[in-house]
């Protein structure tokens, strides 16, 4: 990690204890997020690494879709943990969608930690061409 890595805390960073006596730190993340629009619709990939299907969450409520994640970060049974700056992160992240979009159809995938949602316009909103009569 360098110090570019960007972090965004919500709340604030906290640390639990668990069974085994490890503490261990849990922090909110802002994963990385590319967006690609066309006419047809919106193409949003989330860098979510360490994150299975069962710890993702992904929600369409009142115009704003959520991603929540949980990362599984392993640790060897013969390594004993000497460091680590964020440790089983979560991930966050809300966006606002106009109401072109049609939620109902959005579909989702997760590949290798990055997770791709196509989110379509509805077919009032999708721009078409008008024909031009003469005479």
């Amino acid at each position: 990690m360098n110090d570019t890595t960007e972090l965004t805390q919500r709340d604030q960073s906290t640390l639990t204890r668990r069974g085994d006596e490890q503490s261990v730190r849990r922090m909110t993340i802002t994963p990385a997020v590319d967006i690609f629009e066309d006419g047809q619709a919106v193409t949003l990939w989330a860098d979510l690494p360490g994150v299975t299907r069962d710890k993702l969450d992904v929600r369409v409520h009142d115009g704003n879709l959520s991603i929540e994640a949980e990362a599984v970060v392993p640790t060897p049974a013969n390594l004993r943990l000497q460091h680590a700056e964020v440790r089983e992160p979560r991930f966050a992240r809300t966006f606002t969608l106009s109401p072109d979009f049609d939620t109902s159809k959005i579909e989702a995938s997760l590949q290798d930690g990055v997770l791709k949602l196509t989110i379509p316009r509805r077919e009032e909103a999708r721009p078409r061409r008008i024909e031009v009569k003469t005479g």
